[in-house]
C-alpha cells in the first residue's frame, strides 16, 4: 500500500445513512482506505448546532456506525470515533476563533442556508461551526478532506484560518487541508429536484427493506415532460436513468437510453427494473448491518477505542498549539 496522507472526514449522527450519504461520501470513506491513514468522525457537537432535542441522539450515533461499518469501513484500518470523545477540539475550536473574522463567518452560503431553514434556531455554534469544522481536521494532522462541491466554500476557508493562525504565531504547527472531490458531489432526491435529505423526506435509506425501497424508487420523479407512457422521454433529464447508471449494468443502461426515447420503455417499468438493482447491490451491506446491529456493545466499543486513538494524535497537537500560542 502506498500511503499518501491522513484524511480527515466526519459527518453529524442524523440516524440511518440514505442513498446520498453512501454515494456521496461513505463509499468514497471505504476506497480512501486503501491508499491513505484515516480518520471517521461521528460528530456529535456539531449536530447540537440544527437540533432542539437529543432524545434520539446516541440512537442515531450507533445507527451511523451500524452504516458505516457494514459499508466496510475497518476500524483496523482506520479510527472510528465520536467527536465528543476528544475534548481537545473544543480547545483548538476556541483558540481558531481568536483569528477568525466575524464577517467571513456569516457570508458563507452555508451559513446563510441555515438561517432560511431554522431561522428561530440561530445560535453561536451555528455561526461557529465552519471553525470546529477546521478544529476537526487540523487536530488530527490531517493534510487530506473529502468534500463534495456544497463544502468547498468551508474548506477554503478552514485553509485561510490555518494561514492565520500559522502566521499570528509564527509557526507551521497546522497543517493546511486539501481538498479531494467526491466522484459523485450532489445526489438529488426521489423529488429530482433537491439534494436528497432526511430533513425533506425525499431520501432513501440503505437500511431500508427491500419493499421499502422499491416503494420509494416507485415515488422517484422522471422526465416531468414525459405525461403519458407512449411520450417519448429524455433520459438525460431524468433522475432514475442517473441512478441507473451507477447501480446497472451497461447493457441495461443502454437499453434504458434508446428504449425510453422511443416510448419502448415506460417510467414504471424503467423504475422497476432500478429497484431490483439497487436491492441486489445493497443486500450485502444489508446483511453485514444485521449481524453489527445483534452486537451493539462491540459497535460502541470500536468507537470507544477510536476515541481513544484519536486522543492520542489530539493530545499531541494541542502540545505544539499551546506552545506556539505561548501558554505558560
Amino acid at each position: 500500500m502506498i500511503n499518501k496522507g491522513r484524511v480527515f472526514s466526519g459527518a453529524r449522527p442524523t440516524g440511518r445513512q440514505h442513498l446520498g450519504n453512501y454515494l456521496g461520501a461513505v463509499q468514497n470513506y471505504v476506497a480512501l482506505q486503501n491508499d491513505y491513514d484515516c480518520i471517521y468522525s461521528i460528530v456529535d457537537l456539531h449536530a447540537l448546532t440544527t437540533l432542539e432535542t437529543t432524545l434520539d441522539l446516541k440512537q442515531n450515533t450507533l445507527e451511523m456506525a451500524l452504516d458505516w461499518l457494514a459499508a466496510g469501513i475497518d476500524p483496523e484500518r482506520s479510527i472510528i470515533f465520536i467527536q465528543s470523545h476528544v475534548p481537545e477540539v473544543a480547545e483548538l475550536h476556541t483558540i481558531l476563533s481568536m483569528v477568525t473574522p466575524l464577517g467571513k463567518l456569516t457570508e458563507l452560503p452555508t451559513f446563510k442556508d441555515k438561517i432560511r431553514e431554522q431561522p428561530n434556531n440561530i445560535n453561536y455554534g451555528l455561526v461557529g461551526y465552519p471553525v470546529l469544522m477546521t478544529a476537526d481536521i487540523v487536530l488530527y494532522k490531517a493534510n487530506v478532506v473529502p468534500v463534495g462541491v456544497d463544502q468547498a466554500p468551508h474548506l477554503e476557508f478552514a485553509r485561510e484560518i490555518v494561514r492565520s493562525f500559522n502566521f499570528r504565531y509564527g509557526t507551521d504547527v497546522l497543517i493546511e487541508p486539501e481538498m479531494k472531490v467526491t466522484k459523485i458531489p450532489k445526489v438529488l432526491g426521489i423529488d429530482g429536484q433537491k439534494k436528497m435529505s432526511k430533513s425533506l423526506n425525499n431520501h432513501i435509506e440503505l437500511a431500508a427493506t427491500p419493499e421499502e425501497t422499491q416503494k420509494r424508487v416507485m415515488m422517484m420523479v422522471t422526465d416531468p415532460a414525459r405525461k403519458l407512457r407512449s411520450d417519448p422521454g429524455d433520459p438525460d433529464v431524468c433522475n432514475v436513468y442517473t441512478m441507473h447508471e451507477i447501480f446497472s449494468k451497461l447493457e441495461e443502461v443502454e437499453m434504458i437510453n434508446r428504449e425510453c426515447r422511443i416510448a419502448g420503455i415506460g417510467c414504471v417499468d424503467c423504475k422497476k427494473i432500478f429497484a431490483k438493482n439497487l436491492n441486489d447491490h445493497l443486500a450485502p451491506f444489508r446483511e453485514r448491518r444485521a449481524k453489527f446491529s445483534q452486537k451493539p456493545q462491540e459497535v460502541l466499543d470500536i468507537l470507544y477505542e477510536g476515541g481513544k486513538r484519536a486522543r492520542k494524535i489530539a493530545e499531541g497537537t494541542m502540545r505544539e498549539v499551546r506552545n506556539a500560542v505561548g501558554f505558560p
